[in-house]
């Protein structure tokens, strides 16, 4: 048994190092996409991340790499490494995937027999190593590999189509979280250099047994038993994880935050089902003090339609009253006139 130590290559700074080395970096991309690598041309992203008022710069693993298969194809691949799950991560990756698609420096020339000089787009490959487990599967890597089908026939299709590969891209996806030491495939065992398991007390130091680990990557050891060394690089992973901690602290108030938003809109919500509740007793209260207005004012007419018939009743007497006053004075004048007849008579 030999126990070496290295420095753990999750962090940025480590892994950053490890594929400085092009020849490290064309074994560890080859082993992971089966291809035979030519050539490549990686391009590490800087950004800046400020802690506690401190600029500090940092590597962020948004590592590209433009690389020529033995075919003379090109195939830019995209490498992302997440030590933790932050609610961020998806939309900061297909940000950064839309990017690259975008970019017009993404091409390269090609000469096919009996053809002009064509430009085309470079595909796209995306490496994705994370320090979280999945929610649906335990498995150490995964491979999301297109297929050509006919759609009417489900046939497989045989060849590619240049439109289509610019457009899609394959993917492998690395769950550290999953890698063991019962490593079966040449990528697993190559892989073991990730197992988190194998840290003893200090997050930056793996011990593995370099026995167990294949010759053809003894270089990758070697190359991390050199990062080790580096007071810079141990700075530098000492800082990462200062912002890992920051992040982490970030997502625990964001995720906080979103609880108490949830409650907030649980509470409102239910706010808004009482006022319902109440404007809809309030409604159906009007409605009724309505229909008792309507009757009352149903009645009020019925009361005056009775007034005007006792009103038209009473202008009918007085009328009768009139014509039998009328009627008693003349039957009055009459006698009068009779008396003076009976006085003229008698004289």
């Amino acid at each position: 048994m030999n126990v070496i130590e290295i420095a753990n290559p999750i962090y940025d700074v480590v892994f950053k190092y490890l594929m400085e080395d092009h020849d490290i970096a064309k074994l560890i991309l080859s082993t992971i996409i089966e291809e035979e690598i030519e050539s490549l041309e990686f391009s590490p992203q800087e950004s800046t991340i400020k802690i506690e008022n401190r600029s500090l710069t940092v590597y962020r693993l948004d590592f590209s790499a433009k690389i020529r298969l033995s075919d003379n194809s090109y195939k830019q691949i995209l490498i992302e490494i997440q030590k933790a799950r932050y609610s961020t991560d998806i939309m900061r990756f297909r940000r950064y995937l839309g990017d690259h698609y975008k970019k017009m420096t993404n091409f390269y020339y090609s000469k096919e027999k009996g053809k002009k000089v064509s430009k085309k787009a470079i595909p796209i490959l995306t490496i994705y190593f994370l320090g979280h487990e999945l929610d649906n599967f335990n498995i150490p890597v995964i491979k999301v590999k297109r297929q050509y089908t006919n759609g009417s026939t489900g046939e497989v299709l045989k060849g590619k189509e240049p439109f289509i590969e610019s457009l899609t891209h394959d993917s492998y996806v690395i769950v550290i979280p999953e890698l063991n030491s019962d490593k079966q495939t040449e990528l697993e065992k190559m892989l073991a250099i990730f197992d988190q398991s194998l840290i003893v007390s200090d997050d930056h130091i793996l011990k593995i047994d370099e026995k167990n680990y294949p010759e053809k990557f003894k270089p990758i050891v070697r190359r991390l038993q050199m990062a080790i060394a580096s007071n810079e690089i141990r700075k530098q992973m000492e800082v990462e994880d200062e912002i890992v901690e920051e992040l982490q602290s970030l997502e625990r108030v964001i995720e906080e935050q979103n609880e108490a938003l949830a409650e907030n809109k649980k509470k409102l919500t239910e706010k808004d089902n009482a006022l319902a509740e109440n404007k809809k007793k309030l409604t159906e209260k009007d409605n009724a003090l309505a229909e008792k207005n309507n009757a009352l004012a149903e009645k009020d007419n019925a009361l005056a339609e009775k007034d005007n018939a006792l009103a038209e009743k009473n202008n009918a007497l007085a009328e009768k009253d009139n014509d039998l006053a009328e009627k008693d004075n003349a039957l009055a004048e009459k006698d009068k006139i009779i008396e003076k007849l009976m006085q003229q008579l008698q004289t």
